[in-house]
């Protein structure tokens, strides 16, 4: 059964002086500032498509991970993932080029090299890093703690 989800943005103005909200239908989101600068410079309170995808892979990483290491027979007790996106300008056009995937975890009885391997296929497997791959560079970094 497929599952959609649905966003709205609106946008008033120019892009260097204009700004604008993006909000997600499930209600969860609220109702988020977004701008130019949020994104090229200081984030000002605002968010930004970036910050949003960044956020986006850390929660379906996650959930990859905790999946993998169930099927392993070693749940985890926590997992704590940071997401960081590389918005840069690549010729004349703007592009998220690299995303960094940051993953602590507590798993009893896994070793280190377990939790590597298995960080390394949710890195591959998750939707949002199978949507991103071919065009955004992306690492795992993972450490039992």
């Amino acid at each position: 059964m497929a599952a959609t989800r649905t966003a709205h943005a609106v946008w008033e103005h120019d892009l260097l002086h204009g700004h604008g909200t993006v909000k997600g239908t499930s209600g969860a989101l609220g109702e988020l500032a977004v701008s130019w600068s949020a994104r090229t410079e200081a984030s000002g309170g605002k968010t930004s498509p970036e910050e949003l995808l960044a956020a986006a892979h850390a929660s379906c990483f996650s959930m990859a991970l905790a999946a993998g290491l169930a099927r392993m027979q070693k749940p985890p007790e926590r997992l704590r993932v940071g997401a960081t996106a590389t918005f840069d300008k690549v010729g004349d056009a703007w592009k998220v080029t690299t995303m960094v995937l940051d993953v602590k975890g507590t798993v009893p009885n896994l070793t280190a090299a377990e939790f590597e391997t298995a960080a390394k296929a949710a890195g591959e497997g998750c939707p949002i890093s199978k949507a991103l791959k071919g065009n955004v560079e992306i690492a795992v970094h993972a450490t039992l703690g």
